[in-house]
């Protein structure tokens, strides 16, 4: 919202519009229509080009012209500049670019001293380190472009092996704070965490997904029933907004929530949703109706 309230659909609309009108003289009544509908709500049409040719808006003459010389711009907020600023202190954004986001003389709005993370490892990936970003940009690329990755690395037990794979997507773990590469190698499924990858580079083996083959096995289900007290929809779908969700309204405070997973992170997720104790409650599957049991049945005996 510190960006989408200021310069709405409206805003970014108009700014192309008139960007065409300063670049390309006349505008066309086609031209208008064509950038609304890219960039637009369909019945938008209606109220810009009224607004337009009316006068009502007085920025494009009823020739086509704009008695602008430059095209215009939407600059940033001093509260914009602040939170960019905080966004450029996170070490894993040097995974991405190189170019520095820095506002000289703005203050950050937070530091991530300001930020305490609980139920977080704290042995996560080396987002600093030269090698680690090296590998993680290779690893990007070959997703971008679809192509085959030989990967070098450490299994748990720290010995050394080399495998070809076709990637297929990076994912983070908040709770371990780290990132693992999802792929395919031979005729199925492998993870390998990052931090592991000892060196990343193309292939020359042409690596492909055999014929009606998906990329990965489907993702596991969890449903629960959610009590809506102290906000906990909200903070649920805050929670888990990283997780895709189908929720169901029963009534005015309870809700029936269906949400996808990776089995490799259902240890994290039960914890996860254990910590909103009383106000969810897991129906279904079977079997992570008997992990929930058997964890509060542990933590029970602990308590003893």
């Amino acid at each position: 919202m510190v960006f989408s309230e200021l310069y709405g659909a409206y805003y970014n609309v108009l700014a192309e519009i008139l960007r065409l009108a300063v670049a390309s003289p006349p505008l066309e009544t086609k031209d208008i229509h064509r950038i609304v509908e890219e960039r637009a709500f369909s019945e938008s049409i209606l109220e810009l080009e009224s607004a337009l040719k009316s006068g009502r808006w007085p920025l494009i003459r009823a020739d086509g012209t704009t008695a602008l010389k430059q095209p215009p711009t939407m600059p940033l907020t001093l509260l914009q500049k602040r939170w960019l600023k905080s966004l450029s202190l996170d070490p894993r954004l040097k995974l991405f670019t190189d170019e520095p986001l820095d506002f000289p003389g703005v203050d950050p709005l937070f530091t991530p001293e300001d930020v305490g993370c609980y139920d977080r490892y704290l042995d996560g990936d080396p987002y600093e380190d030269e090698d680690y970003i090296r590998n993680f940009r290779q690893i990007l690329d070959a997703l971008h472009r679809r192509r085959p990755l030989h990967i070098h690395s450490l299994d748990a037990a720290g010995r050394e092996k080399q495998a070809d794979v076709l990637p297929s997507h990076l994912e983070y773990s908040e709770k371990d704070d780290k990132f693992r590469l999802q792929c395919h190698r031979g005729h199925g499924y492998t993870t390998i965490n990052l931090a592991r990858i000892i060196h990343a580079g193309p292939s020359e083996k042409d690596i492909r997904l055999p014929a009606g083959k998906k990329e990965l096995p489907l993702p596991r289900q969890v449903d629960f029933e959610l009590h809506d007290h102290r906000d906990a929809l909200e903070r649920v779908l805050l929670h888990f907004a990283h997780l895709e969700k189908e929720v169901r309204k029963l009534d005015t405070k309870h809700y029936v929530v269906r949400m996808s997973y990776d089995q490799k992170d259902e240890t994290e997720i039960l914890i996860r949703i254990l910590s909103f104790g009383p106000m969810l409650k897991v129906i279904s599957p079977p079997h992570f109706v008997r992990l929930i049991r058997e964890r509060i049945e542990q933590q029970k005996e602990q308590s003893l």
